[in-house]
């Protein structure tokens, strides 16, 4: 059957995203010619053991994604990971060989080296954000007990282990729909083996999926990944790269309005913050935090933030199972100690466009936008690239930190044919309610290039 699965989606996604495949080839033939970037240390587990790697930075990164607000894996986060690796390997492929139109034998030599692990000079692999809420999207078979600890408006980064444990009552509610019973053993498991870090568990959960994905599908599915935004500006000196984009974005009126603008919000109520403050109490939920930027003339005097108790979001089964963040502060954090940033002093999480300049990525592939996906987050991403280039916003990334500003090429899995579970028709069934995977594979793979966002 691996042979006959892999095989299957090389065919379709062939026939299927074939301007993906020419888009990407012909994007690495320029790259070739462009600077070298920097070094870049990803990770992954391999049988429960976490391992580091280097690459160098002439490789051309693929990013794909998994989420932290649930440790088993779903139908969506297995096909955006099958479809990068899709796209890395046909890339590489007709990179090598030239365009042409593909014929069996291709076919042939590309499952071939999706059975091995990623390979030059596209690299595909996980840019998975750190700062969200732990059930995010009422879907964690956690969930009573990350609420009971206190923990459900900490950002994931901060979370501990030792006071959680499976939600019985969910397991039988979703049984089948969001959840499996071999997932609940396997994360019953890897909960009592781990070692505090809610990361690592949630990372230790996911990748033995993988491995055992790896084999159904005919695919090496552990690719690398790297933790962002908390993980990285924790291992920041003051002066690196993230630390200068937010000391940066608040200069004063000018850098806070210029960064609003690649959001496309206004100025008028200022209540949208670029980075947000966490609370002393651990608190550091986006959703869960209101705030306002104050000033004073052109000077950033201060930002106020509160934490309030907020709905989340439910899940497809159950639209009325709301997560929520509990949450109760308020403080003041002066302009200054945003202005000259220092992560270890003022924790905060800042928005995704921002950091998100931080990341390797060459080229992303973004699952579902236009129906499960935001189009403002991704204009906003192109948005603040385009500032830089042109010298509006964050002047010297590039000489001082290497940071390319073009806009990275933009790939989306078609929203109409994105996985769904064959019975209940959700994006957010874990993979193992999928009973027979044949039928997800007839699906195939169908990636789309989102040029208007370049």
């Amino acid at each position: 059957m691996p042979n006959d699965l892999c095989r299957m989606l090389t065919e379709d996604f062939l026939k299927s995203s074939w301007q993906c495949v020419k888009a990407i080839v012909e994007k690495l033939a320029s790259f070739k010619d462009e600077k070298q970037g920097k070094p870049v240390s990803l990770f992954r587990f391999k049988n429960g053991q976490k391992t580091n790697a280097t690459f160098d930075g002439s490789r051309f990164f693929l990013r794909g994604s998994v989420e932290y607000s649930n440790p088993q894996l779903t139908v969506e986060e297995v096909q955006g990971i099958i479809g990068a690796r899709m796209l890395e390997a046909c890339g590489n492929y007709f990179a090598y060989y030239g365009l042409h139109e593909p014929n069996t034998s291709d076919v042939t030599e590309i499952c071939e080296a999706l059975k091995k692990p990623s390979e030059e000079p596209i690299i595909a692999f996980l840019l998975n954000t750190d700062e969200i809420e732990a059930d995010r999207y009422s879907m964690n078979p956690l969930k009573e007990s990350i609420v009971a600890s206190g923990q459900s408006a900490f950002p994931v980064a901060y979370i501990k282990t030792e006071q959680l444990k499976l939600d019985q009552q969910f397991v039988s509610k979703y049984e089948g729909t969001l959840i499996s019973k071999s997932e609940a053993e396997l994360i019953s498991r890897q909960l009592d083996s781990a070692k505090g870090s809610y990361l690592d568990f949630v990372d230790s959960v996911k990748y033995a999926q993988m491995e055992e994905l790896s084999e159904i599908f005919g695919i090496d599915l552990s690719l690398y990944a790297l933790r962002m935004p908390l993980t990285t500006l924790q291992a920041e000196a003051k002066g690196d790269l993230l630390h200068h984009i937010i000391s940066e974005s608040h200069r004063d009126y000018e850098s806070v309005s210029q960064a609003y603008d690649c959001m496309g919000r206004s100025m008028t109520n200022r209540t949208t913050l670029l980075t947000v403050p966490h609370s002393k109490k651990g608190y550091g939920s986006k959703r869960a935090a209101r705030g306002k930027i104050h000033f004073e003339d052109a000077k950033l005097e201060s930002v106020s933030v509160k934490y309030r108790t907020t709905q989340l979001y439910p899940n497809a089964i159950d639209p009325k199972d709301v997560s929520v963040a509990k949450a109760e502060d308020a403080f003041t954090v002066t302009g200054e100690k945003l202005a000259d940033y220092d992560f270890s002093e003022t924790p905060s999480s800042p928005q995704f466009f921002l950091y998100s300049l931080g990341s390797p990525e060459n080229a992303a592939v973004w699952h579902g936008v236009g129906a499960f996906a935001a189009p403002k987050l991704l204009r906003s991403y192109a948005s603040v690239r385009s500032a830089c280039r042109t010298g509006k916003l964050f002047k010297d990334l590039e000489e001082k930190y290497g940071v390319k500003t073009e806009v990275p090429l933009q790939f989306n899995l078609k929203p109409e044919s994105m996985w769904v579970h064959p019975v209940h028709r959700n994006i957010d069934a874990s993979i193992g309610c999928v009973e027979n995977l044949a039928e997800l594979a007839r699906r195939g793979m169908k990636l789309e290039h989102l040029s208007t966002f370049e």
